[in-house]
């Protein structure tokens, strides 16, 4: 059975995500629909795509990935069906897709073939009407190359990322999760290169490494890498935006502790 899943930014107070699973269903009931998120802060395609970046790599080969996060909805904006690394992404061309463009086997596809829509398209909710349908062909066996022709050219996020420096690399936060944590644009491969002895400053203030929110005392500030693989900032049993009165766009550097500063510590 393939599987779809959903990330958007509609809410559940409304009848938006119900409508675009009830398109899927009515042309397929052979898949398993998966709700990614619908709580993306709305028309933030950066958080969106950072959510679909954290989630994708955890379903199987060949799932199909529907992204509505679409403030330019009924413009000219062109729309998508991208196949990358094993699985489908379907949704605006807005950026929503950056982090997916990074494989060198890519290949993306505009959603042209009126065959593969509703008959009768809103401007205002292409996420039910061309979306949600054109997934749910793909679940069936229909082939991107038949949804119209190749994209070379998709819109690209200016996407953020770690500055490695002299014993030091260099990063802002990206997005604030509803625990209050700050997850930056540093990756964990890009700390590993400082060694195990490192302090990340953020906001005035230098804060340990730890490996969980647990490591710290209760309501201290702390940095860790979390299940995305980045560097957070964190507070444990806190909210560490709250902490530090910061949000996305704070510099982040985490710097390698020299052994005469640690020498120096010893001393004192």
């Amino acid at each position: 059975m393939a599987v779809i899943t959903l990330t958007t930014d509609f809410g559940t107070r409304d009848t938006y995500v119900a409508e675009m699973k009830g398109a899927i269903l009515s042309i397929t009931r052979e898949v398993h629909l998966v709700d990614i998120t619908h709580e993306v802060t709305p028309h933030h395609v950066l958080e969106g795509a950072l959510a679909l970046e954290a989630a994708a790599p955890r379903f199987p080969a060949a799932t199909i990935h529907v992204g509505v996060v679409d403030p330019g909805v009924g413009t000219a904006r062109r729309g998508l069906a991208v196949a990358s690394r094993d699985q489908m992404f379907v949704g605006p061309d807005n950026g929503l897709f950056t982090p997916f463009f990074d494989d060198r086997g890519w290949r993306a596809f505009e959603l042209r073939s009126a065959e593969f829509r509703r008959t009768e398209v809103c401007h205002t909710f292409h996420g039910r009407d061309i979306f949600a349908p054109v997934a749910a062909h793909l679940a069936r066996g229909v082939e991107p190359a038949q949804l119209g022709p190749p994209v070379t050219d998709p819109i690209r996020l200016t996407w953020p990322e770690a500055r490695v420096g002299a014993g030091t690399v260099g990063g802002a936060v990206l997005h604030v999760d509803r625990f209050g944590n700050l997850v930056t644009s540093i990756h964990a491969d890009a700390i590993d290169t400082l060694g195990a002895d490192v302090t990340v400053r953020v906001a005035g203030k230098s804060l340990p490494l730890v490996r969980t929110y647990g490591d710290l005392r209760r309501r201290s500030l702390g940095a860790l890498v979390g299940s995305s693989n980045r560097l957070e900032i964190a507070v444990n049993t806190g909210s560490a935006a709250k902490a530090l009165g910061i949000g996305p766009g704070a510099r982040v550097v985490v710097s390698r502790t020299s052994s005469s500063g640690r020498q120096a510590r010893r001393t004192r």
